[in-house]
């Protein structure tokens, strides 16, 4: 079959969810701007690529299907995944990440202030969590939705103008990952170890909400997270001596305290650490020296299951770089925990092919609607089809 006609038939799968007949051929031509080489991928030049010779009402009808028609994006996101995930094979991990799109000017919906992944400091931007799946060949979205900061949430009139749904409030990051984690659960998407930087990871409640769902994980964690190392926990409630009621809090004291994990690291001894190669890179083998502890997180003084702590302190350097928590089987082999660990350079890589290939930053529009309907459609990897 022809790329062509595998594409038209692409698209036909999506349009079932579009609702109206006449929303499947602007679906269709955006789609097709989209891969076209090109500019931006905002609606004008598309326009001109996809109907050179009636750009100006192409433009009209991309613009009314993209920012007004009311097609769900979380049914195109599901269709998707029915023609996708068949072709992208076994399933190994599900990847937490949010990204940020520099703007100018302070009325495109969520724009504000805020870190900037792309810049790697504070600024101007939009920023959207995504939830993907993934393997060592590709990965496909399967949730995304923008982060709203507390001046946005909390500001009616911009609400309103920027047409945001009544049902939206503020959110934290955190929580709209686990929000796309149970829907994703919810739609028996096929389950992978949960992957995230230490902006999710070191949050107790993330780890605790992605057991809860009953997957497993390997998350970043900051060098001054506390643990127990083996063999330690903390104290047992104060007894009763005569006087109110017996203590029922695990406690502390200042002699017996958990250890944060840079410490750690640093009285582990030289022959505790081993040198792994865990993939291939344009430049060679990828490779550092890691090194594995049983712990249990020390949160609320609570005694938790142990997992792995995972450090990476690499030849040359003069401190660890990295720190991981993960609940993988305790008989797993390092090299295979620090490959799967290592597995979020594929969303990495990927959006940032998304973002020059498809446009995902793109959209010039300032509402809700048309900001998560872009998105959704640059989402799918029509490659991998």
């Amino acid at each position: 079959m022809d790329r062509e006609r595998e594409f038209v038939e692409y698209v036909n799968a999506l349009a079932q969810t579009l609702g109206h007949a006449d929303r499947v051929a602007p679906l269709g031509d955006y789609c097709r701007g989209l891969m076209l080489s090109g500019g931006r991928k905002s609606v004008e030049p598309m326009a001109a690529l996809v109907a050179p010779r009636r750009a100006s009402a192409k433009h009209q009808s991309l613009h009314h299907f993209v920012a007004k028609a009311e097609w769900s994006d979380t049914q195109m996101l599901a269709a998707v995944r029915g023609a996708v995930l068949p072709a992208l094979g076994s399933i190994e991990a599900w990847i937490v990440d949010d990204t940020g799109y520099p703007k100018k000017g302070n009325h495109s919906v969520g724009v504000a202030r805020q870190y900037c992944g792309q810049h790697r400091k504070q600024d101007n931007c939009q920023v959207a969590v995504s939830l993907s799946v993934a393997n060592e060949r590709a990965s496909l979205p399967v949730d995304y939705q923008l982060y709203l900061p507390r001046e946005w949430a909390e500001d009616p009139q911009r609400l309103r103008k920027a047409e945001v749904p009544a049902n939206v409030t503020f959110t934290t990051k955190v929580q709209l990952a686990l929000e796309q984690l149970q829907r994703a659960r919810a739609a028996q998407v096929p389950a992978g170890v949960v992957l995230s930087d230490a902006g999710y990871g070191n949050d107790a409640d993330f780890r605790d909400g992605i057991s809860a769902l009953e997957l497993t994980y390997a998350v970043g964690i900051q060098g001054s997270t506390t643990v127990w190392t083996e063999g330690h926990e903390p104290l047992p409630p104060r007894g009763h001596w005569g006087r109110g009621r017996p203590g029922t809090h695990l406690r502390r004291d200042r002699t017996h305290q958990p250890m944060d994990v840079k410490s750690l690291a640093h009285e582990l001894p030289g022959r505790a650490w081993r040198g792994i190669r865990w993939r291939e890179g344009s430049a060679g083998s990828l490779a550092s020296r890691f090194v594995r502890v049983r712990v249990r997180a020390a949160h609320r003084n609570e005694v938790r299951d142990e997992e792995w702590l995972v450090i990476e302190w690499p030849l040359g350097e003069t401190e660890p770089t990295k720190y991981w928590l993960a609940t993988l089987p305790q008989s797993i082999a390092l090299q295979e925990l620090v490959r799967l660990i290592k597995l979020r350079w594929r969303i990495e890589r990927d959006d940032q092919e998304l973002k020059q290939e498809l446009g995902l930053g793109h959209y010039e529009g300032r509402n809700w609607r048309g900001f998560h309907h872009h998105a959704t459609l640059t989402c799918p990897d029509y490659d991998s089809i």
